[in-house]
């Protein structure tokens, strides 16, 4: 599985990104939010989802790690391909689509191209508990930068020792409560005990 691609831009438009990697360029659709993240750099370092369904091989890109998660748990209601979650995140920042869906305001997620009422009832609907219990966002964007890397550092560690994505996000975000500033062994330690 492809985590994701550092390299230098090749070509960038609103919807796709060429990303030359060790002599090898990448095409990767991308978001709108995205392109604006990426609008002026010469390097990047793009979030991969890799999506294969029967003929198609795609990678979707993304600046950062939040979209994506937010782009995986789009994907996974019923009636919402890779197509409309990405039009969803070139419509909407990512915290306005989680705050519609918290305010469960349809007619704001209803106001996407492609998008109709059911749809957005349906979003709500499966994707309300999972936002509120932190799903889709990694727990660093939620507690914010400043701890980002060590965050993602302790829940890589946790989740190669077994245990599952979403168990190490709510025992990490456990942690970071507590202690905020923790170092990353701190956090390894601390979640452990609660895991």
């Amino acid at each position: 599985m492809i985590e994701y691609i550092k390299g230098k831009i090749v070509e960038l438009t609103p919807t796709e990104l060429i990303l030359e990697c060790s002599g090898i360029g990448y095409s990767i659709l991308i978001s709108l939010q995205s392109y604006q993240d990426l609008q002026g750099k010469e390097d990047a370092k793009v979030f991969i989802h890799h999506y294969l369904h029967e003929d198609d091989e795609l990678y979707y890109g993304f600046s950062s790690k939040d979209e994506r998660e937010l782009f995986k748990l789009l994907i996974s209601v019923s009636g919402i391909g890779a197509s409309t979650a990405r039009m969803m995140l070139s419509s909407l920042s990512s915290d306005e689509i989680r705050d519609a869906i918290l305010s469960e305001n349809v007619k704001r997620i209803q106001g996407i191209k492609g998008i109709g009422t059911k749809t957005a009832q349906r979003v709500i609907l499966e994707l309300k508990d999972k936002i509120v219990k932190g799903d889709g966002a990694s727990a660093s964007s939620l507690l914010g930068s400043q701890t980002s890397a060590n965050t993602e550092e302790a829940e890589r560690a946790l989740i190669m020792l077994g245990f599952t994505k979403q168990n190490v996000q709510k025992a990490v975000e456990k942690v970071l409560k507590t202690n905020p500033t923790a170092k990353v062994e701190d956090i390894i330690k601390a979640a452990l005990k609660i895991l």
